[in-house]
């Protein structure tokens, strides 16, 4: 028997309604892929065809950035997140750097209730900004006006340029991202007052640091199978001594993972998971906070690979003689020690006068500017009841003064027979040290597809070549326009390779730099340095994130 065959008008009707079904996803695509974030959020919703199309839109990763100088904190606030959310996004986490106008607890409510409870986000109080303007998309670099008490927890910023804000969101598909802080637990007593007792917490001296990093251990290998995450962004207490924390975790983390952030701050944090949200709770003291970039085991087959990417400009130029410390006094009420020490190849004892009278008298000094030294330590270290090894690093300490007993530095942690050499500002050698970190940047670049933002859905060129989504610097506040005697100089490394990359960056309190800082995937001298460093002085850390897209099958 025989069957009957489609005409050919039925098959010239099928192809239409094929090519039709077609333009109609096409034009979809078009009219989603203009919505900003919260439209684009509700129209994923919609339906199942709806939804796979918003899917296909959000394929890749996204940063977004934006600042903003206007004297209302509220008005600067909304401004910056519209412009991060002018786009689609599924914020996948939020730093906001603000200025001293802003009330720490209104803002991150704020950005809780328009980024949602599961984002992670942290806010910190910093020294100075830099980013594109929300409303005019100039590029600037603004440090605030050291006013301890102009606008302090109020809603309004009282003077023209002494606060601000920098807001980035990130969509990083392939990477679980989440808060983890460093706590205290306060013992609570209970103190008779009259005729009743009054609960009354004690905070113990020592921070959980051994937990602090588990916790982070525990979390990455959770999401991803291995326990060292891909990045760590920090931000520690500003009356905390940090050294001890991030010695730990480079010791725990592979060299892979890249730490950056601002050593001493104010912050508030909102984690994902709602058993670490104690920000506020009476109970607890929070230390510092660690944004955790973890591999996602679970991604989807096609996500590409997100990298994290470390560039430095240290600003700093040794002087001197090596000194051996002697006569060793930790003051841990004050946060200082007390020492004396010997030149290197001699034996007489020398006080702080005596150090520093020498010290003065060189004549690579430069006069009226701050002293530092660099002390070489190798101490064990461990995690937990894990066995401990000898790790060597480099710390700064710095200089508080001297007299005819002892040098007086910052900081604890010094021991009998370390040895240490004196260090100052130098911003010749912090000049030379931006150009040296725009050309490793600029190694990333040469193997890049050079577009810097992504998001784009024609992406057939860059299969297998890395594109740069964003960045992060954390800059020393003693650096800017007064350090250097220019505008911009330390945007310039990151800002001349990738212009149009969204770039957000802060003036802090302490620069933590570690990680791997070759750009071109190959060893370099500077990776395995005989003394680990990762927290700097007037020093500049570049954080650069690329994407990979994953080989088109």
């Amino acid at each position: 028997m025989d069957t009957e065959k489609p005409s050919s008008s039925k098959k010239k009707k099928k192809t239409i309604e094929i090519s039709s079904l077609a333009d109609c996803e096409d034009v979809l695509h078009n009219i989603l892929s203009r919505l900003p974030a919260k439209s684009f959020a509700s129209a994923a919703c919609v339906n199942k065809s709806w939804n796979c199309v918003c899917n296909s839109i959000l394929s890749r990763p996204r940063i977004a950035s934006a600042c903003s100088f206007k004297a209302s904190a509220p008005i600067a606030l909304q401004e910056v997140l519209d412009k991060v959310l002018l786009e689609p996004m599924r914020p996948h986490f939020a730093i906001a750097n603000v200025g001293r106008g802003f009330n720490m607890r209104r803002t991150l409510d704020f950005l809780v209730k328009h980024l949602g409870p599961r984002t992670p986000i942290i806010l910190s109080v910093v020294h100075g900004v830099m980013g594109r303007d929300a409303l005019t998309d100039e590029f600037r670099e603004v440090k605030f006006q050291d006013h301890e008490d102009i606008g302090v927890n109020r809603g309004i910023c009282t003077c023209g340029q002494q606060s601000g804000i920098v807001l980035t969101v990130g969509y990083l598909p392939g990477l679980k991202v989440d808060a983890i802080p460093l706590l205290r637990r306060k013992e609570i007593v209970q103190v008779p007052v009259d005729d009743t007792y009054v609960d009354v917490y004690l905070a113990p001296p020592v921070p959980m640091i051994d937990q602090f990093v588990m916790d982070i251990q525990n979390y990455t290998t959770s999401v991803s199978g291995c326990a060292s995450p891909v990045g760590i962004i920090m931000f520690g207490k500003e009356d905390m001594d940090q050294k001890p924390i991030i010695e730990k975790l480079d010791y725990a983390m592979s060299m892979n993972t890249v730490f950056v952030g601002d050593e001493r701050s104010r912050f508030a944090y909102r984690s994902g998971d709602d058993l670490r949200n104690v920000c506020g709770n009476p109970a607890f003291i929070s230390d510092a906070v660690a944004l955790v970039f973890a591999s996602d085991k679970e991604k989807p087959h096609g996500t590409g690979e997100i990298q994290f990417h470390l560039a430095m400009s240290e600003g700093v130029s040794a002087i001197g003689p090596r000194h051996k410390a002697v006569s060793v006094r930790a003051n841990h009420a004050e946060g200082s020690t007390w020492l004396t020490a010997k030149r290197e190849g001699h034996h007489v004892i020398l006080d702080g006068e005596q150090i520093l009278r020498h010290i003065d008298q060189l004549e690579n000094r430069f006069p009226q500017v701050e002293l530092y030294v660099g002390v070489t330590k190798r101490r064990k270290c461990s995690i937990g009841s894990e066995k401990s090894r000898l790790i060597t690093t480099l710390a700064f300490h710095g200089i508080r003064g001297g007299d005819q007993e002892y040098l007086y530095v910052d900081g604890v942690g010094i021991k009998t027979g370390d040895y240490f050499q004196f260090y100052q500002p130098d911003h010749n050698a912090a000049l030379a040290a931006c150009r040296n970190a725009s050309e490793n940047i600029r190694n990333l670049k040469l193997n890049s597809s050079g577009k810097g933002f992504l998001g784009r859905r024609d992406v057939a060129n860059s299969i297998d070549r890395k594109e740069v989504l964003g960045g992060f610097i954390f800059s020393c506040c003693g650096r800017g326009n007064s350090f250097f005697g220019g505008l911009n100089v330390d945007s310039f490394p990151f800002f001349e390779n990738f212009p149009s990359a969204p770039l957000a960056g802060i003036f802090c309190g302490g620069e933590i730099g570690r990680g791997k800082l070759s750009m071109t995937g190959q060893e370099s001298q500077e990776e395995s340095p005989a003394e680990r460093r990762y927290l700097h002085v007037y020093s500049t850390a570049y954080l650069v994130i690329s994407y990979s897209a994953a080989p088109s099958e």
